[in-house]
């Protein structure tokens, strides 16, 4: 079992971390659409960094990484429910030139939420992107707007997508005022290929073998979608009557796609009145487009 995340603890010091590997939900994000080798590389990169945060949260609701752009990559989203389901897909236009997240993005802006999706209050942070790496994106944002000290390192290829994580716990006390230092100079001297290749208790291991840890259970991640039909006929209500009227008087019915998962749902004139004739619904998540 490939698709898993497993937590950590320095004992006696205020240090956590967490350890993902993802094969069969990365690929399964692959085969839904042809990313660009750059785009996909970001985007791995980014579906990995959300199960890690997500790790370090009591979420009962999904965390959202989200990146805007100006740039020829418009938008990379990845999703990770509280149960480490995850999701991702990416906006881009053509060509895809070399160079890292800041030169594929331009002028952007990384936008974090974390969505109860229960009717609690929505969080929301955003800084903006100036940084070469995901990784370092998410350093930025988590020092700016959470005051947490974290490390991030990630890797992606076509099979696998990974990364490592190390936070310095707040309000935690500890008996080792160096651990902090240590385990950032410690975790740095990972590698990409061990990340994609390794299983966490062996990074851990090869990292930290002569430290004091304590390894949590693995847990599974697995891909999946939170589509609905539900979702996308409240979206197409908020488009408006008169859009969707439209669209369905010029082409006979409104086709919307998932771009997270590919699913396409399709709303003839029949269901376009009982669109407007019923109640709102919640509020869908990001990823559909009108064809």
């Amino acid at each position: 079992m490939t698709d898993t995340l497993q937590r950590f603890v320095f004992e006696g010091a205020a240090v956590r971390g967490a350890v993902v590997r993802l094969d069969a939900a990365w690929r399964a994000t692959l085969e839904r659409r042809d990313y660009p080798d750059a785009v996909a590389s970001l985007l791995g990169e980014l579906m990995a960094a959300s199960a890690l945060l997500t790790s370090s949260l009591k979420l009962d609701g999904s965390l959202i990484l989200q990146i805007q752009g100006q740039g020829p990559l418009k938008l990379l989203v990845a999703e990770c429910a509280g149960d480490l389901a995850v999701r991702a897909t990416a906006k881009w236009d053509e060509p895809i030139p070399d160079g890292g997240l800041a030169a594929l993005v331009g002028t952007g802006r990384f936008v974090i939420t974390l969505d109860p999706k229960q009717g609690g209050e929505t969080y929301q942070g955003v800084v903006a992107v100036d940084e070469p790496s995901v990784g370092a994106a998410l350093e930025h944002y988590m020092r700016q707007s959470e005051q947490v000290d974290t490390r991030l390192w990630l890797a992606c290829d076509r099979a696998s997508a990974a990364g490592l994580m190390i936070q310095r716990m707040p309000g935690v006390p500890s008996h080792d005022a160096d651990a902090w230092p240590r385990a950032e100079a410690l975790a740095s001297t990972i590698r990409a290929e061990e990340l994609l290749r390794l299983d966490a208790p062996t990074i851990v291991r090869r990292l930290f073998h002569e430290e004091d840890i304590r390894l949590f259970d693995r847990e599974v991640v697995t891909f999946r979608c939170s589509c609905s039909r539900e979702r996308v006929a409240n979206m197409l209500r908020m488009l408006g009557e008169g859009e969707v009227r439209g669209v369905v008087a010029e082409r006979g019915a409104v086709e919307v796609s998932c771009d997270f998962c590919g699913r396409r749902y399709l709303f003839d004139r029949v269901d376009a009145e009982q669109l407007f004739a019923a109640e709102p619904g919640l509020s869908p998540g990001p990823g559909g487009r009108m064809q």
